[in-house]
């Protein structure tokens, strides 16, 4: 019992008649927002899906273009046939148990309650573990920013960039690569986002993204683009240089593919002890399709 009593006051002494109250409400984690099914390519999702673990996918020839002159004999180009494999070879899982008794005793239903959360984690881990594998995958002439030589972002003399300069030079290597302007995406962790905003609070504002209310769904800033491109806000950003940097992530949606095949959820019995034992599994794959399309900046925040 909380209550103090009294020296020398020995009525009920144990405290028992104030019972203890468990609530049903439930405490649960902060879920952090997930943005790989918003940046990559799932058109190759359905032929995967049902059986076999590869697709083939055809990559386009490139033809040569040379100077003719009136009656030249032109000799035809050897088409090259060439392919991408997009292989599903990446898998998490989990496994929990509840007890029958603790099942029928508690106030909760602890199965739900845990189903939810392991689904969560799995979603989590993926997005975590395909941000981390496009970043390694960004070729040198596309970083703005690198691990030796990390961009100083902020407002101040000792910056070397502010946060919309960053998202400039990264939208002009895009176009030097002849990416598409339409479906740029961008992923930065909630600093870079809380340095733009300091540079110019009209740019994360409802005013300026002619939303009336906010859309922060999947990780996505704001329902309008900055130089072309869709913000997204993620804390599974990787981290380089001895952790002393943090990489923002550029790129368009074509760049990379992913596909699901198993995403699936399981109750068996176990068979040692009177209980179910509640498993679940994400198999997937990811491949960088045109490393051209993305780009990364592995930055520091200053004043």
């Amino acid at each position: 019992m909380a209550f103090q009593r009294a020296a020398g006051y020995g009525n009920l002494p144990n405290g028992v008649f104030v019972p203890s109250i468990y609530s049903k409400k439930v405490l649960k984690f902060f879920r952090r927002d997930s943005v790989v099914e918003e940046i990559t390519n799932t058109d190759y999702m359905g032929e995967i899906a049902n059986f076999g673990d590869t697709v083939h996918i055809i990559k386009e020839p490139i033809i040569t273009v040379s100077p003719y002159a009136r009656g030249q004999q032109l000799v035809p180009q050897d088409l090259t046939d060439d392919e991408i494999l997009l292989t599903v070879d990446q898998s998490n899982a989990f496994s929990f148990k509840v007890d029958d008794i603790e099942e029928k005793q508690a106030h909760l239903n602890w199965q739900d309650l845990a189903t939810s959360s392991a689904a969560y984690a799995l979603k989590d881990t993926y997005d975590k573990e395909v941000l981390s594998y496009m970043a390694a995958n960004v070729p040198t002439a596309n970083m703005y920013g690198t691990d030796a030589s990390s961009i100083a972002i902020g407002l101040g003399a000792t910056a070397d960039a502010t946060p919309l300069q960053v998202l400039n030079r990264l939208g002009r290597i895009l176009d030097e690569q002849n990416v598409p302007s339409d479906n740029r995406w961008v992923v930065a962790p909630p600093l870079f986002w809380e340095k733009m905003t300091d540079e110019n609070s009209k740019l994360m504002g409802v005013n300026f993204s002619g939303d009336k209310s906010s859309i922060l769904r999947n990780g996505r800033i704001l329902d309008g683009q900055i130089h072309g491109f869709n913000l997204y806000r993620s804390n599974n950003m990787p981290l380089s240089g001895g952790n002393a940097h943090t990489v923002l992530l550029a790129g368009h949606m074509s760049s990379t593919a992913t596909a699901s095949q198993i995403a699936k959820t399981e109750v068996v019995r176990d068979p040692t002890s009177f209980a179910d034992v509640i498993r679940g599994m994400h198999l997937y794959g990811r491949k960088v399709l045109r490393t051209v399309s993305l780009a990364s900046s592995a930055f520091t925040v200053v004043a």
